[in-house]
């Protein structure tokens, strides 16, 4: 079996298929932490560190904080967040652009689920 942190229990899988779905397991986490910044933005405004204990308190996503930074950086320059300084620190909301683009991304994986289900 395995757990949302990517470990695996010991089993005759074998070494290949352990590797093959720790690379899922960081495609659909870590390279898509702006899935995750998202569906929590999507609430309302929160600072960096507040997004960041939320993704891995809810989602069990954990990043490092200059992988996180670097993220909400590259979505404000896609237009898919946009920020204000509150206080010195950054108040981070979802644009429109970017709840529709979560929107997009949440259809194609259901899609995917789908068509792998069948």
């Amino acid at each position: 079996m395995w757990s949302r942190s990517g470990q695996e229990k010991k089993e005759d899988s074998g070494k290949a298929l352990a590797l093959a779905f720790q690379r899922l397991f960081s495609k659909l986490t870590k390279e898509n932490l702006w899935i995750y910044i998202l569906c929590i933005l999507k609430e309302g405004p929160d600072y960096a560190l507040s997004l960041k204990r939320k993704v891995a308190e809810r989602f069990n996503v954990r990043a490092a904080k200059i992988t996180f930074y670097f993220v909400l950086y590259r979505m404000e320059k896609e237009g898919l967040v946009t920020s204000d300084r509150v206080q010195g620190k950054r108040l981070y909301h979802a644009t429109q652009k970017g709840l529709e683009e979560l929107k997009r991304a949440v259809q194609l994986l259901s899609e995917t689920l789908r068509l792998i289900e069948s």
